[in-house]
C-alpha cells in the first residue's frame, strides 16, 4: 500500500526551494509565489508547494489574500486551516507595516489628505468599512478607528459607537471614511442620511464632524466639496 505524502520544501531542487535563495540573495530576490511558498511550507502529493502558490495568486491576487478569511482560504485543495492562518497573520502583519504610522503624526489639511492616507487600506476591501479619523486641535491624527464592518452594500453605525471612540481619545474634531467596495465612490441616499445624523450628534457633543470621504477604486468623493456638509 501506498502512503500519501506531502511534498516537502526539501525534496525540491535546490535552485527551486525559496528558504535557499532567501538566505543566499534576500527577501527582495523572491517573487510573491516564493515568499508564499515559504508560508505554505508544504505542497500536496501531486503538486509541489512552489506550484501550489502560484495557483493561490492566480486565483486571489494578492490583494485578495489581504482580504480572505482562513476558514475561506483552507476551502483550497492543498491548502488546511493551519496553512490558511498562516497566510492570513502574515498577510495582516504586511498590512499593518504599511499603515504604520511615523513618529510624526498625519495631519489632514483637505479631503486629498483624508483619501491618500485610507486609500492602501479600503480601496480592495470587499466589505463596507467605516472609519473614524480622530483629530487633536491641530488635526493630527490621534488614532484610526475602525467603527463597522457591513455588508457588501451597506454599514451600520451608530452614534455613540463613533463618538465613544472620539471621546475615549479626546478627539476636538474626526472625519469620517468608509469605502464601496463596488469601486464607485458616488454617495448613496443612506451615506448622505446617516452623515446627516452624525454631523447633529456631534454638533451636541462639541466635536466637529468635518467631513466624510467615500474610497473608490482609486478616487474618493468628499462630502465637503460637495457640500453635503
Amino acid at each position: 500500500m501506498t502512503v500519501d505524502r506531502q511534498l516537502m520544501m526539501k525534496e525540491l531542487p535546490e535552485t527551486e526551494r525559496p528558504r535557499e535563495k532567501m538566505l543566499a540573495k534576500g527577501a527582495k530576490a523572491l517573487s510573491n509565489a516564493e515568499l508564499l511558498a515559504i508560508l505554505l511550507r508544504t505542497g500536496t502529493k501531486n503538486m509541489p508547494v512552489n506550484r501550489l502558490a502560484e495557483q493561490l495568486l492566480v486565483k486571489y491576487e494578492l490583494s485578495g489574500l489581504g482580504s480572505i478569511s482562513p476558514q475561506e482560504l483552507s476551502q483550497t485543495a492543498g491548502i488546511g486551516l493551519v496553512k490558511a492562518v498562516t497566510v492570513v497573520a502574515a498577510i495582516e502583519l504586511g498590512c499593518r507595516l504599511s499603515r504604520k504610522e511615523p513618529a510624526e503624526r498625519p495631519v489632514i489639511r483637505n479631503p486629498r489628505d483624508a483619501a491618500d492616507l485610507m486609500m492602501p487600506e479600503l480601496r480592495y476591501q470587499t466589505k463596507e468599512h467605516f472609519v473614524a479619523l480622530l483629530l487633536s486641535t491641530k488635526n493630527h491624527v490621534i488614532a484610526r478607528a475602525i467603527i463597522s464592518v457591513g455588508s457588501l452594500n451597506a454599514s451600520i453605525v451608530h452614534p455613540r459607537e463613533l463618538f465613544r471612540e472620539a471621546i475615549s481619545y479626546s478627539a476636538a474634531s474626526v472625519v469620517l471614511v468608509h469605502n464601496h467596495p463596488s469601486g464607485d465612490p458616488t454617495p448613496s441616499r443612506e451615506d448622505i442620511a446617516l452623515t446627516k445624523q452624525l454631523v447633529e450628534a456631534g454638533t451636541v457633543l462639541n466635536i466637529s464632524v468635518l467631513d466624510h470621504v467615500i474610497i473608490g477604486d482609486g478616487k474618493y468623493v468628499s462630502f465637503k466639496e460637495k457640500g453635503i456638509i
